[in-house]
């Protein structure tokens, strides 16, 4: 069950007071104000992972993962308003938050949990009034649930099982119907090695995937080391990770036969954005320190020619997010496996017009926390949200005021 509790020193409003429901953000309120700083840090109790806000910018839903057994696992409740920003609440949920998404209609928060799917209130969670969660559903042996994402319908719902090698496809409209009940569940798609990314092409014709080593009958070369390890110290011990495209419409009858297209994308890729006009798919290459280019176009259509350029940027980059109308592209900077993990780190900043140029298209670097993990841009496109998960922290970067650090060369 949901725990909800105040944490000291945290905002002095009780949850259940009249003063609060006063101090929600209304309608007539420009939520979306700039904060007096260009990076505003705001503690959260707990190892952040996905920042989601929600299309007013009035809210944004922070899940907390359990890097250990002691540690608690949640939901953060955070209020923007004029400038503004509040941690409201915090809400316990069982196994270990990592990704979420908010259906179309605005009315769920969909979290991964590890070993299933958790389903949330949204009117529950702003208002601090009652316990939001609306149903639980586990996926079986398909476990390491990490990531997933919604068709704009909100009919279905695709989840990433990154220890399971596999993608749950679920009847979202059948589950809220049914109790959330695993009788929802239509079945997998087979991945290879540690699904992640889930990615719908502009026309949700197709769903785009990342697996941080291609499947076994692709029959890719070993050519990428364990990462972490010094260069030219071991020998390569995995394939390189793929881009897996997937027919959704497929996905709804045969899940299995679903994936239509494999493109090699570097060792280890883990996470994708795509251009607003869905002809671009990037994708960070975390064993490779590098942010990989695609033709959205040719990846199913000429899948060898697909990949269109290669940026260095720094050590592990994991989140990846696009913006300025699709004219930079943003990185973290993870460094999860060095000495310096706890050490705070960076984003880099990608010309995506000057792409071709390599190291020439990196605009600059934004300082952050410790392991930044995940990227989010609010609808407006005026404030990047960053989880830095070894920090415990949240930064809020206004991308119209920040100032780039130079990269040396």
């Amino acid at each position: 069950m949901i725990s909800t509790r105040v944490h000291a020193g945290i905002a002095a409003i009780l949850i259940f007071s009249p003063a609060f429901v006063a101090a929600q953000p209304q309608p007539s309120v420009d939520c979306n104000v700039p904060a007096r700083d260009a990076i505003l840090h705001v503690p959260i109790d707990g190892n952040p992972f996905t920042p989601i806000a929600t299309p007013d910018g009035c809210w944004i839903f922070v899940t907390i993962a359990r890097p250990n057994p002691r540690a608690e696992g949640g939901v953060v409740v955070i209020s923007r308003a004029a400038g503004m920003v509040t941690v409201r609440d915090k809400y316990a949920l069982r196994d270990s938050p990592t990704a979420a998404v908010l259906t179309h209609d605005g009315s769920m928060l969909i979290v991964t949990t590890g070993r299933g799917v958790a389903f949330l209130d949204v009117a529950h969670l702003e208002s601090g009034h009652g316990a939001p969660e609306l149903g639980y559903m586990e996926t079986g042996n398909l476990r390491g649930t990490i990531f997933a994402n919604v068709t704009r319908d909100d009919r279905l719902l695709f989840v990433s099982a990154e220890n399971g090698r596999g993608i749950v496809v679920i009847d979202l409209a059948k589950a809220r119907k049914a109790g959330y009940r695993t009788s929802a569940i239509i079945g997998a798609i087979p991945a290879g090695n540690a699904p992640i990314a889930l990615t719908f092409s502009s026309d949700e014709h197709y769903l785009y995937s990342t697996s941080q080593a291609a499947p076994p009958e692709l029959k890719w070369p070993v050519t990428c080391t364990p990462e972490g390890s010094a260069p030219n110290s071991v020998a390569p011990t995995h394939a390189q990770g793929a881009i897996l495209v997937v027919d959704v419409a497929r996905a709804e009858t045969d899940p299995e036969h679903s994936v239509v297209a494999a493109i090699p994308a570097g060792c280890n890729p883990v996470r994708l954005a795509l251009s607003p006009g869905g002809d671009v798919l990037y994708a960070t290459a975390r064993g490779d320190n590098q942010l990989l280019r695609f033709d959205a176009t040719k990846l199913v259509a000429d899948p060898t020619h697909a990949m269109t350029g290669r940026v260095a940027v720094g050590t592990s980059p994991v989140g990846v997010a696009v913006f300025d109308d699709g004219k930079k592209v943003v990185v973290t900077n993870s460094n999860r496996f060095g000495p310096d993990a706890n050490e705070p780190q960076s984003l880099t900043v990608v010309d995506a017009a000057n792409f071709a140029s390599g190291a020439d298209a990196v605009l600059g670097t934004i300082p952050v926390g410790a392991f930044p993990r995940e990227l989010r841009v609010t609808a407006d496109g005026r404030t990047l949200l960053v989880t830095n998960f070894l920090s415990k922290s949240l930064d809020l970067v206004d991308l119209s005021r920040v100032q780039l650090r130079p990269v040396r060369r």
